[in-house]
């Protein structure tokens, strides 16, 4: 009878609402994709870990979406005492209004014993490669997956044939003794990689005990070949170069790009190049006396230098030599280009939406830097934010009428930063041009820099550069003059050095966007021990008003920890269909 209720006051509501109305709530509905995700001893890199994985695996299975077509993804929590979500990272502002996957903020997490269906319907020109992970605590290390947007017509670069390659990371120690560490008064650092894992494989050294072998990507001659590269790391930057084969980036974070070729690629944790690689022909194969070539992937920005291979293989019919690992290196020790690809990578086609300098209504400078207090912690202008800061999620609250929206705004104008210091959040209205600068500043107590790759959740931004010291808008708006920004979702702030004073700038990134879709946005660090000790945002783009305007009514299952709108072994869930 209560299901009933629920149905007949939604219909009621839906009357006012330009939003879909269609539910499902019974055992019938079929989702597209079901994703397990489950804690486990798993091995990797000839170690035993206990781990969260998706459907058994790390990574888990890839998924393909359509553009314009909307996609069911149910997601089971089956692990037995933690919360666990998914996020479709890249596609955020295409999903409904909670199916962003982001606990504290635009959802309540999935419980243990429960599970939750995401809406997700990729935009038209949204074709691209995307990845999937869990958003909650250090989940991500192993609880993901790469997710690819087929488009409905030809790609307009020509291709063969295509590989998936997804990298990652490798951690002895588990999770939560990872978070404990880094959350402790008694600080304990989490350790640096211990493997970069290609396609979920990785070998040390070639006499190392264990079945482990290197990845294989296995090529034709004379073919060419889109490689997508997910950068799905917890901690690491990577330079990758392919041994005797050059590439041209074709893509950068689902939009492609024009051509530009290079001998190798920076990635950082969050971000997917697409490149184009032509194959060596057999000729060629004859004169290099080889079939397999090295991939070799070398961390950077980090105090220690972990060089890993994988190999590229070209298909004859025997079994690739995956136990042999190269020493020395076939190529040269990877350095870090500071700033790379800035001002050079351009859009394939021309983006007439590209605000310029005369249209930002606002600048919003976030200072980064490192502190210790009762622990460390990272600070965005003087303040953290980690997932147990708030009692219920941000949008939940906004659905409750409980967020003030008109004051919260009015504080973080009076501020003079554009930051609401008491619910933490940068709060914007529909319509606004903002221009955001992350600025690096050397660590509070000894000086100290880091790289971070910055992600925005919600629509993609412009990432309008960076450079050393403190951004100079004049200065940057001439360089822009000779390229066009490229729309991205994650870019990197480079540290252009190692120690500097306490405070003092040290390299920025700015990007642009226009304020269309109402919602709750973290944008945050995607290093996960850096997102743990506190190095994210939150950014809140319009009000409840905003918010009913473009999702509708909201069934209040959704607005509670295991409401009715997350399904379990007993009943199903009652699920609002947003984009029918």
């Amino acid at each position: 009878m209560w299901r009933i209720l629920i149905s007949l006051a939604l219909s009621l509501r839906c009357v006012k609402s330009s939003a879909g109305c269609a539910i499902h709530q019974d055992d019938s509905f079929q989702p597209d994709h079901i994703l397990r995700v489950t804690a486990q001893d798993y091995t990797e890199a000839c170690t035993t870990r206990y781990s969260a994985l998706v459907n058994g695996s790390s990574p888990g299975p890839e998924i393909r979406l359509k553009e314009g077509q909307v996609s069911w993804i149910r997601v089971y929590n089956d692990m037995k005492h933690e919360n666990t979500t998914m996020h479709w990272h890249g596609l955020t502002a295409f999903t409904a209004p909670f199916s962003d996957g982001t606990p504290a903020a635009s959802q309540w997490p999935i419980p243990p014993g429960h599970f939750f269906d995401y809406e997700v319907k990729p935009e038209i020109g949204s074709a691209g490669t995307y990845f999937y992970h869990s958003h909650v605590g250090f989940q991500a290390v192993t609880a993901k997956g790469p997710l690819i947007v087929d488009s409905n017509h030809p790609p307009p670069i020509h291709y063969h044939a295509e590989r998936t390659i997804i990298l990652s990371d490798f951690f002895n120690e588990t999770d939560k003794q990872i978070i404990d560490g880094l959350t402790s008064s008694n600080f304990t650092w989490s350790g640096e990689t211990g493997a970069i894992l290609v396609n979920g494989k990785s070998r040390q050294a070639t006499n190392s005990t264990g079945s482990c072998q290197l990845a294989s990507i296995s090529i034709e001659p004379g073919l060419s070949y889109r490689l997508r590269f997910i950068g799905a790391t917890a901690l690491s930057f990577i330079s990758l170069a392919i041994e005797s084969h050059n590439v041209s980036i074709i893509e950068a974070d689902g939009h492609f790009t024009k051509p530009l070729e290079t001998d190798f690629l920076q990635i950082g944790s969050g971000q997917r190049y697409s490149v184009l690689l032509t194959a060596k022909s057999e000729r060629e194969l004859k004169r290099a006396k080889t079939r397999q070539f090295y991939i070799q992937l070398t961390t950077l920005a980090r105090p220690e230098t972990l060089t890993n291979f994988a190999v590229l293989n070209y298909l004859d019919g025997e079994a690739p030599d995956l136990r042999t690992v190269p020493s020395p290196p076939p190529l040269p020790e990877a350095k870090t280009i500071q700033g790379w690809l800035d001002y050079e990578l351009e859009p394939l086609q021309s983006d007439n939406e590209f605000p310029g300098l005369e249209e930002v209504t606002r600048r919003i400078i976030i200072d980064v830097h490192q502190n210790v207090s009762d622990h460390v912690i990272w600070l965005q202008n003087g303040y953290d934010w980690v997932q147990n800061f708030r009692q219920s999620p941000y949008l939940v609250d906004m659905y409750n009428g409980r967020l003030q929206t008109g004051e919260m705004y009015q504080r973080a104008i009076s501020r003079g930063d554009g930051f609401d210091n008491i619910t933490r959040t940068f709060p914007a209205k529909i319509g606004e041009v903002l221009e955001i600068v992350w600025q690096n500043q050397g660590t509070f107590t000894n000086g100290g820099v880091d790289a971070h790759p910055f992600h925005a959740h919600g629509r993609h931004v412009y990432d309008i550069g960076g450079g050393d010291g403190q951004y100079n808008a004049t200065e940057n708006e001439r360089r822009l003059k000779l390229s066009q920004p490229i729309q991205r979702d994650t870019s990197i702030l480079y540290r252009y050095r190692e120690k500097t004073k306490p405070l003092a700038p040290s390299g920025w990134r700015a990007w642009r966007i226009r304020v269309t879709d109402s919602g709750v946005w973290m944008y945050h660090c995607h290093i996960l021990q850096h997102m743990v000790m506190g190095m994210q945002t939150v950014f809140l783009f319009g009000d409840l008003e905003d918010i009913n305007a473009q999702s509708g009514p909201v069934d209040a299952g959704y607005l509670t920890y295991g409401g009715s709108a997350y399904g379990n072994s007993t009943y199903s869930p009652n699920v609002r269909h947003y984009f029918d």
